[in-house]
């Protein structure tokens, strides 16, 4: 059995998590079936909403399932091992995905990621967030609401059943959904968000 020096397993996960979060899943999928670059499309983000404006809701779903599993396996994979290796692991697909080497830093915002990273740590809390996204974007039919009030209850779950060291990573995930959402939260107070079309 190989033994790693701790500085050095850190690293190494750190890395090989950053490299599978930023793979740019609706970039490629949209360039090898769509013949487009998603990224001149809507918003411009590569992520499983905007690929779903590109119309085909078959690729935004294999988008929305690869980019969940860019921070389910990373998490589920260390969390064997250790829950601090498990941490990293997560944190680094989550910074992967919205900010991927591949793309200039530029990818998605993390929402699927982060449902992947959670359901790593616990499967329930994966269905509290996607419970949670169902009723308040049937409700409000926005997806940017649905998923920043989403990641909110979910951390809250998360603080009162898991304790405040998994509340407190989840909470750092959050704030950077909050960043990466920073436009969506200044159409929705002026009041033109786009609405979901079910």
């Amino acid at each position: 059995m190989i033994f790693f020096d701790p500085i050095i397993l850190i690293f190494l996960v750190f890395f090989l998590s950053y490299l599978f979060g930023s793979f740019p899943s609706g970039y490629v999928l949209t360039r090898l079936f769509l013949n487009i670059d998603i990224r001149d499309l809507g918003s411009g983000n590569v992520g499983s909403t905007n690929v779903l404006r590109a119309g085909s809701k078959i690729i935004a779903l294999i988008t929305l399932l690869l980019d969940i599993l860019k921070g389910y396996i990373p998490v589920y994979l260390t969390i064997k091992f250790s829950n601090e290796l498990a941490y990293i692991a997560g944190i680094s697909a989550f910074i992967g995905h919205i900010f991927p080497i591949w793309l200039k830093f530029k990818g998605g915002k993390g929402i699927a990621t982060f449902i992947g990273i959670i359901s790593g740590i616990s499967l329930i809390s994966g269905f509290v967030f996607i419970l949670s996204w169902l009723l308040v974007a049937i409700v409000t039919k926005k997806s940017s609401i649905a998923s920043l009030l989403s990641c909110l209850i979910a951390n809250i779950f998360i603080y009162v059943n898991y304790g405040p060291y998994l509340g407190l990573f989840v909470t750092c995930l959050y704030v950077l959904s909050i960043f990466m959402h920073k436009g969506n939260i200044e159409r929705i107070i002026k009041g033109n968000e786009p609405k979901i079309n079910f």
